[in-house]
């Protein structure tokens, strides 16, 4: 499906419940010309038939790139029987290199990016590379300025929140991708978010992270101390039983962020203010 002039999607209902609205595998540039793929799905060969069977559509350009989000499996996990149809350089977050040459066992394959790296690919357009830790410490987000896109990989999903491993990282890579004029979103998962949302949704994303840290902060101040009853008094009742883990996991990223700021302090299993 062509979302703007010079990106096309390849979307998959995978049926994960960690990330409702499917996911998606994006070719920018010029299909007559040259193109780039972002990621290349997970271990299932039915999402790499899927990718291929697109790649086909788009009348086989020639591929000028692989770019990777992050080296989670669901974005890594097909990469070796891409690269053997696409014969494209890989190009990622240098943390990331060794993993991926180990994979595809070739370590030419494997190029690492720089900071901002600006990848050109047919229909004079290019993919900027923004370093984007906090969901991992590898993730790589990729602006399109022509087309005024942004491709957020896991750090903005579509119709859901992510994961989060370092929070106070994620927060600066949030406030990173806020100076770049976008007014779409495609991210790896949920649907490809269009102006005049796709304009905000990383704002919205921000703001939202933070008033979840303010209800952490309040839960505190009324002398509730454990993780579990923190996420019971900020989320609701009927909370979907499935949900659960996530929000505690959440809870718990915000207590760490806290932690590092030194305004909470630990003791076996409970948070508290500090004086």
């Amino acid at each position: 499906m062509q979302i703007t002039p010079h990106v096309y999607n390849m979307h998959i209902d995978d049926g994960a419940t960690s990330h409702p609205g499917g996911s998606n595998n994006f070719f920018v540039g010029d299909p007559s010309e040259e193109m780039i793929l972002i990621d290349t799905g997970d271990y299932e060969r039915e999402w790499t038939r899927s990718i291929l069977d697109y790649y086909d559509e788009l009348g086989k350009p020639k591929i000028t790139a692989i770019v990777i989000t992050h080296g989670h499996g669901d974005h890594t996990g097909g990469l070796d029987r891409i690269h053997e149809v696409m014969q494209a350089p890989v190009r990622c977050h240098p943390k990331l290199v060794k993993h991926l040459q180990k994979l595809l066992d070739d370590e030419d394959a494997v190029v690492a990016l720089k900071s901002r790296e600006r990848i050109v690919t047919g229909g004079g357009v290019g993919l900027r590379a923004l370093f984007t830790p906090g969901h991992e410490v590898d993730h790589v987000c990729y602006y399109l300025r022509e087309d005024r896109v942004m491709f957020t990989g896991d750090t903005v999903l579509g119709a859901s929140s992510t994961s989060v491993g370092d929070l106070a990282a994620y927060m600066k890579s949030l406030e990173l991708l806020t100076k770049f004029k976008h007014d779409t979103i495609c991210p790896a998962h949920g649907p490809v978010v269009p102006a005049p949302r796709g304009a905000n949704l990383v704002r919205w994303q921000y703001e939202h992270r933070m008033g979840r840290e303010r209800q952490v902060v309040a839960a505190l101040e009324k002398g509730i101390s454990e993780v579990s009853k923190i996420t019971s008094d900020m989320y609701p009742k009927n909370l979907k039983k499935g949900l659960r883990p996530s929000a505690e996991r959440n809870v718990n990223t915000h207590l760490r962020k806290l932690i590092k700021e030194e305004s909470v302090e630990e003791t076996p299993a409970r948070f508290t203010l500090k004086n």
